[in-house]
């Protein structure tokens, strides 16, 4: 059997650990082939194709983003997309592809195996906003690195007494938000799935200067105001239809300036919580990912995805994975409310 591989979407600590081990089992028990195809669905659309084999991933476990390229290509915005994902399948001779990906990636897929296409899915974004598993490789990383920047943060805003926003990412789902925020000792955490108050924050601030401590608020690019809508840099879409995020932080710093008479500046973290060497707890899921996916196209379990829940690796229908987005549970960011102000 011939296995493509791909990785979608924007790049994440942890991908060339999923292709790496789907390579290194695939070939070594099953005796498969592997390519892969270049820039994700891309390649897919244009015939770029390479050879997969175990040279190919010697030394890529600790190393970030993808040795296969990818992109934010939707195929089914392009004329005749699924013929020539068809085509560039059947000219290469490819059996079955190893999809890794997050929510729009793994959307395309789940809708190629409707089309009979052959696939797995590997569930991949730092925003851990997949349904059906209980993380996603590249979370770890990404909220390892933004802590890591609150702690440094302190430090500046009680030097200059000025509070500081963080901006991190979360376009749907304030994974990052909350976990970096509460583990870096935040005294503000806006989520997109709950709208704020611009004034409770701005009391929350004035509380905190008033016992001489200089506050920290992290915010997710996708929170909103109660009063408005995202607050954008611009309204760009890619071909999933998503906005580029960015300009809360901004805004916020300057409403929270304005609006108590005290300093505030902004960090936007941005690529930097999806790039470099990924953490140990990601390495060691993208490998367990890999190592289960290859084994559902061995055992000719096609239309999944492999999934963490609790411990175990399990396999559950990219079809409901796709249907919604995983998002923060009120109960739990109520968890924290104690911390805020």
């Amino acid at each position: 059997m011939k296995v493509g591989v791909l990785t979608g979407g924007g790049d994440c600590p942890g991908l060339n650990a999923v292709i790496r081990s789907v390579v290194r089992k695939g070939v070594q028990e099953y005796a498969f082939e592997f390519v892969g195809l270049r820039d994700g669905w891309l390649g897919a659309l244009q015939g770029n194709v390479v050879p997969l084999d175990i040279s190919s991933v010697r030394g890529i476990l600790p190393r970030g983003g993808t040795i296969l390229g990818s992109s934010r290509t939707n195929p089914f915005k392009h004329e005749d997309g699924l013929r020539r994902v068809q085509d560039t399948l059947a000219a290469h001779d490819v059996d079955a592809l190893v999809v890794i990906g997050g929510e729009d990636t793994l959307g395309v897929a789940a809708e190629l195996s409707r089309h009979g296409i052959k696939l797995v899915g590997v569930p991949k974004t730092i925003d851990n906003d997949v349904s059906g598993t209980d993380f996603t490789f590249g979370f770890d990383t990404a909220v390892g690195i933004a802590t890591e920047a609150i702690d440094r943060l302190h430090t500046t805003a009680e030097s200059h007494m000025r509070t500081l926003v963080v901006e991190v990412m979360g376009r749907h789902s304030g994974w990052i938000a909350l976990h970096a925020g509460v583990a870096g000792g935040a005294n503000v955490i806006l989520i997109p799935e709950r709208p704020f108050d611009i004034d409770q924050v701005c009391g929350w601030v004035t509380s905190r200067f008033k016992i001489n401590y200089a506050p920290i608020v992290v915010v997710a690019e996708g929170a909103v105001p109660k009063e408005g809508q995202m607050i954008l840099k611009d309204r760009t879409l890619d071909e999933f239809g998503h906005v580029r995020l960015s300009g809360i932080g901004e805004w916020l710093a300057r409403e929270i300036s304005e609006r108590t008479g005290t300093d505030a500046r902004t960090t936007v973290l941005g690529h930097i919580q999806r790039g470099g060497t990924p953490s140990a707890f990601d390495r060691w899921l993208a490998t367990r990912f890999g190592l289960h996916a290859i084994d559902a196209v061995k055992d000719g379990a096609f239309g999944v995805m492999v999934a963490l829940q609790r411990t175990q690796i399990v396999r559950v229908p990219l079809a409901d994975t796709t249907a919604k987005t995983k998002v923060v549970e009120p109960s739990l960011y109520d968890e924290f409310g104690v911390f805020f102000g």
